[in-house]
């Protein structure tokens, strides 16, 4: 190399790199990091290797010849995560707001393409103004060419993105293709369109978090999957999130090691209470069943009536889908419907096998969920079920009534294996209701309806309200104890692991979007 040449490459190695190449001190990390540093903490030490240092924008246009930063505004390259190769952006807003340009978005669209190549992971980490205006209609093809690689993508590899700093207009559409949103809060946000236009237009007056920041979208609409409280939080919880994935579409989930011993959960046996009115929370019921502090909660703010994510049962990744009576009864509604739904299929797409928990007394009567369309939304659910090919094993802990029995995994719907305790209830509707509907000219015949009521409820309860005649029919493989359900688990998806299901062939079906 010439001297000058090795100047010039000093030059940028100090201006871009600086002390990156370390980890951060964690106790000093509360603010917002660079681009290289949250890069160098998220991968493996020493294992990043950057592609297109030296690429700088081209436009002329506004006197822009005269700012000329080498990397145009992000870092792109690839590492290692817990030894496992993914690739891996990172928009620096200190370069001309992290705007997107022409070679920005070339930048990102290249290691795009060598992810889909070799079958790795992709991650984004978002901190932009968005589109550079400089350049006109070529950022905004390069916005395109991004997404169209996110959409192919999609099913092949998992794609993270974590929102670190302003997503706004079109850019928010590549991270809402993306596997899973992180957004750190209060130095995060994403909208269509910011509170300038939202007064303008509507005059309504918010700030940029009321309107779309972590809080609000992780309670109100559902578009980011989890919060982080700083950089660092967000990038330990990427990491943390890999080791639940597969590397493609062709791989398997990572597994543990795991020593069999004594998996009698005597605790399962005292969650469910006697009154079936009585709630509990799901949440003990799985931390009972997977391994010990194993469950990462996906959605956790948003339709708390379903809880969704990744666990492990004996060193192996599963997806946990379940009812939670703690909110709405468990009711199924339109947000639960789409979040089971979405989280159903990714699984399927990665071959994580699913453990569906069911207490779901029914779907969410209302006008409101009926005019947002609970039939359309709760037919996704169906439809991402049913669809679904890796190993899918039930337990039913205590209601399951109407269609939403068939809806949650019923061998129905292609289930492998369905257990159910003993205080199940597997019945069209509740005994109160079917009584008074079934009975109602005795009742209203009887000297004391209240008590003709009540005993015909019981006498509803001891043919329909428990877990027998579906078991006899098949549709039920085994009552079992509670105590028991993580030993036949374990056993469940050991069996199923080989699980291979041919699909009729087309090109795709068209789920009730």
């Amino acid at each position: 190399m010439t001297e000058k040449t090795t100047l010039l490459l000093d030059k940028i190695q100090q201006a871009h790199l600086g002390g990156g190449q370390q980890r951060i001190d964690k106790q000093h990390s509360s603010s917002k990091l660079t681009a290289r540093e949250r890069i160098h903490i998220l991968l493996d030490d020493d294992s990043f290797e950057e592609i297109g240092i030296l690429v700088t924008h081209r436009t002329s246009d506004f006197d822009m010849e005269k700012e000329i930063y080498y990397g145009d505004g992000v870092v792109t390259g690839y590492g290692t995560i817990n030894g496992r190769l993914v690739y891996v952006f990172a928009q620096d807003f200190t370069v001309f707001g992290g705007s997107l340009s022409e070679t920005h978005a070339e930048k990102i669209c290249k290691i795009m393409d060598l992810a889909m190549k070799t079958g790795k992971p992709l991650i984004g980490l978002n901190d932009s103004g968005g589109a550079r205006i400089q350049e006109g209609v070529r950022s905004l093809g390069g916005y395109a060419d991004i997404f169209y690689r996110n959409v192919m993508a999609s099913g092949v590899i998992p794609q993270i993105s974590a929102i670190m700093g302003p997503c706004a207009g079109g850019a928010v559409y590549s991270p809402a293709i993306t596997d899973f949103t992180i957004m750190v809060e209060h130095s995060s946000y994403m909208f269509v369109t910011g509170p300038n236009v939202v007064k303008t237009v509507t005059n309504e007056t918010v700030s940029a978090e009321e309107l779309g920041g972590a809080h609000t979208h992780a309670t109100k609409s559902g578009v980011t999957h989890l919060t982080a409280t700083n950089d660092l939080d967000c990038l330990e919880k990427i990491r943390l999130l890999m080791g639940y994935l597969p590397q493609n579409c062709e791989d398997s989930p990572p597994t543990l090691p795991f020593t069999p011993g004594d998996e009698i959960r005597e605790v399962l046996s005292d969650i469910v209470p006697d009154n079936p009115n009585q709630p509990y929370d799901m949440r003990a019921i799985i931390a009972g069943i997977c391994d010990a502090e194993s469950f990462l909660e996906i959605h956790e703010e948003f339709a708390e009536n379903i809880v969704v994510g990744f666990a492990r049962i004996a060193g192996r990744s599963i997806g946990v889908i379940a009812n939670q009576p703690m909110s709405l009864a468990g009711c199924l509604d339109v947000n639960s419907s789409r979040k089971g739904a979405r989280f159903t299929r990714f699984c399927d797409c990665f071959n994580i096998p699913l453990l569906v928990l069911v207490d779901v007394p029914g779907f969410l009567p209302g006008t409101d969920q009926e005019w947002s369309g609970i039939i359309v939304n709760g037919a996704k659910l169906l439809y991402a079920l049913s669809e679904a090919t890796v190993p899918r094993v039930s337990v039913i802990t205590r209601k399951a009534y109407g269609g939403a029995y068939d809806v949650m995994n019923s061998k129905h719907i292609g289930a492998d294996m369905n257990f159910a305790w003993p205080s199940a209830e597997i019945a069209v509707m509740g005994a109160k209701g079917a009584s008074e509907i079934i009975f109602r000219k005795e009742i209203q015949a009887a000297e004391n309806p209240v008590a003709k009521l009540s005993e015909k409820e019981q006498e509803y309860a001891d043919k329909f309200a428990n877990p027998y005649q579906a078991a006899q029919r098949g549709f039920i493989d085994e009552v079992i104890l509670p105590k028991e359900t993580r030993r036949k688990l374990i056993k469940a998806f050991a069996m199923l692991e080989n699980k291979v299901v041919n699909l009729p062939k087309k090109k795709h079906g068209n789920i009730p979007l």
